[in-house]
């Protein structure tokens, strides 16, 4: 295994007074990983599963994650488990880290509040990122009475097995996230599930995943986003990511050859999905200026057309770039005129320039 990281572990508090635990590796341009289940920071670093993706994720970044409310260094709380008190988790985390604008990254669960901080925080978020994540539970789904039935067995093996010295009942849990894993891996995630939080924190955070929808958010994100998922995952339905993709204008998704929910270091898909992320990342931070309330109207693809604006392209130009009709542009154009309540394409060039768009070089002629 690689030499650890430097990491600097820190705290915060909440709104609702719980304190956080966060830590920050790498240099470069932020990227935070919204929470999600099964962490522990004085741990992840040393760990065969978790600790590749934080290799990755620092490349060129200053990676920023936490443990959520629960879990890990974090305040061990009886406090209510919704989407609210998780969004108060990464609230406080971004305020305490000092951070204006950065990208988003999330997985599992943690895919549903970082959706939803994008859709609260247009003004923040450059860029969001999803792997094997979920927007609505497991109630939300029209799940059928068997999947109820095993839906209930699981939480029950957790409150019986959880705090347990045999492997036995969390070995289960283990085999839904990471099937295709070693060894080494499985003995890790098993006795992480038992280092992480106690039974019944996890039964009460397991059946509060379940209820979880921010499908009406999602609708509302405006900046770009990548969807990343397996199309085996055992424990979050390939459909899910699909289903994300659809909800957010513009999302760009990308199956990937995995049966694992957690993506492992030995896998082929592991290099080739990491290495997606980061040039995904990197395109958003080239397009990327800052958005005053009038630019948080527009969406992905609007605001790709005010850099065409910006650079000096007439309809004609912008037309054969986007692959789209002439009369197509004239009617986007309006659109975005509306949105930034400016009359004149001059007026829009001007107001698109001072937010630092067109920086790219303008066509000949």
């Amino acid at each position: 295994m690689a030499p650890p990281l430097t990491q600097t572990i820190r705290f915060c508090t909440t709104r609702d007074g719980v304190r956080i635990a966060f830590a920050s590796t790498g240099q470069g341009a932020p990227l935070v990983r919204a929470a999600h289940f099964l962490t522990h920071l004085d741990g992840d670093l040393g760990s065969p599963v978790w600790r590749p993706w934080i290799d990755e994720l620092s490349r060129e970044r200053t990676l920023i994650r936490y443990d959520g409310r629960g879990c890990g260094l974090s305040d061990r709380t009886d406090a209510p488990l919704a989407l609210d008190a998780w969004l108060a988790d990464l609230e406080a985390v971004v305020e305490a880290a000092g951070l204006d604008r950065f990208a988003l990254f999330g997985c599992s669960q943690g895919a549903a509040v970082a959706v939803a901080y994008a859709a609260r925080h247009p003004e923040r978020v450059t860029a969001l990122a999803i792997i094997g994540g979920y927007v609505r539970g497991l109630l939300h789904r029209q799940p059928t009475p068997q999947q109820l039935k095993e839906a209930k067995l699981l939480l029950d093996l957790v409150e019986i097995g959880w705090g347990q010295d045999s492997e036995a009942f969390r070995q289960v849990f283990t085999s839904l996230f990471i099937p295709g894993g070693t060894p080494e891996q499985t003995r890790w995630f098993n006795e992480l599930e038992r280092l992480s939080c106690s039974p019944e924190h996890a039964a009460r955070t397991i059946a509060a995943f379940g209820s979880l929808d921010v499908s009406d958010e999602a609708r509302r994100v405006r900046c770009p986003v990548l969807v990343m998922h397996a199309r085996g995952d055992l424990r979050v339905p390939f459909d899910e990511g699909r289903h994300i993709a659809g909800l957010i204008e513009g999302a760009r998704f990308v199956p990937i050859d995995s049966r694992n929910h957690v993506l492992l270091q030995q896998e082929p898909a592991f290099a080739g999905s990491f290495a997606t992320v980061r040039r995904f990342l990197a395109d958003a931070d080239a397009v990327d200026a800052p958005l005053s309330p009038l630019f948080t109207r527009l969406s992905p693809g609007e605001r790709a057309l005010l850099e065409l604006l910006a650079q000096g392209r007439d309809n004609l130009q912008i037309a054969a770039h986007l692959g789209l009709s002439e009369k197509t542009v004239r009617n986007k154009v309006s659109a975005v005129f509306g949105k930034l309540e400016v009359a004149t394409r001059a007026q829009a060039i001007v107001l698109a320039r001072e937010a630092g768009y067109g920086k790219g070089k303008p066509p000949p002629g």
